[in-house]
């Protein structure tokens, strides 16, 4: 069985096939709707063969649908009809939680995604509970990933970006009962070290999550 994974994010989109290595990257942004994302992915992926369908989503996904439109793309993303638009089996994931799920290793796992915003889920013996802590509230009327996130990169500078990742780590980690979390995103790399109990993910990891899904090694919630 052949799994195409689609990995929507607010920079990019990047879609691979199982058994390949590299992902295509396509671009993303505040006017990508689901009607331009299938368009471009379906011309970039005219010549490969599949059966599956896996798409990692950045917002809730309840019952197999977005359940929220996304903060940093354009709008049409509930109502879709993926299967109808893709003409194959559509699975759609939380995008955090699909990097989390290729991403576990055993016990009770907290993955958190440093990206345009702030992903975060949580696997617990095996099983994925995705989770929507970035817009909570955090210091002074801002929120999580108003500090985590792109934005909050920017504003603060690296050191002190780098120093309220740590504090929320630990936050996190203690109030989830997680044994150890992975840091995912593309902003991870600004990190000079690591959190104590903290290891370095990769973004292929999402795609193999989005394999997991089919495959069935692992279940979610």
């Amino acid at each position: 069985m052949r799994i195409l994974v689609i990995d929507v994010g607010g920079s990019h989109v990047k879609v691979l096939l199982s058994g390949k290595r590299v992902p295509l990257k396509l671009p993303s942004g505040p006017h990508l709707t689901p009607a331009k994302m299938v368009k471009e992915v379906l011309e970039a992926t005219s010549e490969w063969k599949y059966d599956r369908v896996t798409i990692g989503y950045p917002g809730p996904v309840v019952n197999n649908r977005p359940h929220m439109e996304p903060v940093n793309l354009g709008h049409g993303w509930v109502r879709f009809d993926y299967r109808k638009a893709f003409r194959r089996p559509v699975k759609m994931i939380n995008d955090a939680a699909m990097q989390a799920l290729g991403s576990y290793e055993g016990g009770n796992m907290l993955f958190m995604g440093l990206g345009t915003g702030l992903g975060t889920a949580l696997v617990a013996d095996g099983v994925v509970i995705p989770l929507e802590l970035a817009h909570l509230p955090y210091r002074k009327n801002h929120t999580y990933e108003d500090y985590l996130g792109e934005a909050g990169l920017i504003r603060l500078g690296k050191p002190a970006w780098r120093r309220h990742v740590e504090l929320v780590v630990a936050m996190f980690l203690a109030a989830l009962n997680a044994e150890y979390v992975v840091l995912g995103g593309g902003n991870v790399r600004h990190l000079l070290a690591l959190p104590p109990h903290a290891r370095r993910g990769s973004n292929l990891h999402a795609f193999r999550g989005g394999i997991r899904l089919w495959t069935r090694a692992m279940r979610r919630t």
